[in-house]
C-alpha cells in the first residue's frame, strides 16, 4: 500500500470510528510513524547489502556478512509483524 493509500484508508477508518478517543488515534499514528521510518531505514540497509554481494561476487572479503545479513531479516520480520499486529487490529475492530 502506497503511503498516501494508507493515509486516505487510516482517514476514512478513523472517521467511521467515533468510539476511539484522540490520545488512541495519536498513539498508534505515532507508532505508525515509526514503523514507516524504520521501513526507509531497511531500504537502505538492503540497499547496503546489495553493494556487499556486488563486492563478495568482485573476490572481496566481507567476513561478519552472515552475521549482518540475518540481523538484517531479524529487524525485516519485526517490522513486518508489528505491522501485522496494527493491521490485524484494525481489521478485528472493524468487524
Amino acid at each position: 500500500m502506497s503511503v498516501a493509500g494508507f493515509l486516505a484508508y487510516s482517514a476514512l477508518a478513523a472517521a467511521r470510528d467515533q468510539s476511539r478517543t484522540a490520545a488512541a488515534i495519536a498513539t498508534e499514528r505515532d507508532v505508525l510513524t515509526a514503523l514507516f521510518g524504520v521501513r526507509r531505514q531497511l531500504g537502505w540497509a538492503g540497499s547496503n547489502v546489495n553493494q556487499i554481494a556486488k563486492a563478495l561476487n568482485s573476490a572481496a572479503d566481507a567476513p561478519h556478512f552472515a552475521t549482518t545479513l540475518a540481523d538484517l531479516r531479524r529487524a525485516a520480520q519485526a517490522v513486518q509483524r508489528a505491522a501485522d499486529r496494527i493491521t490485524n487490529r484494525r481489521e478485528d475492530q472493524a468487524a
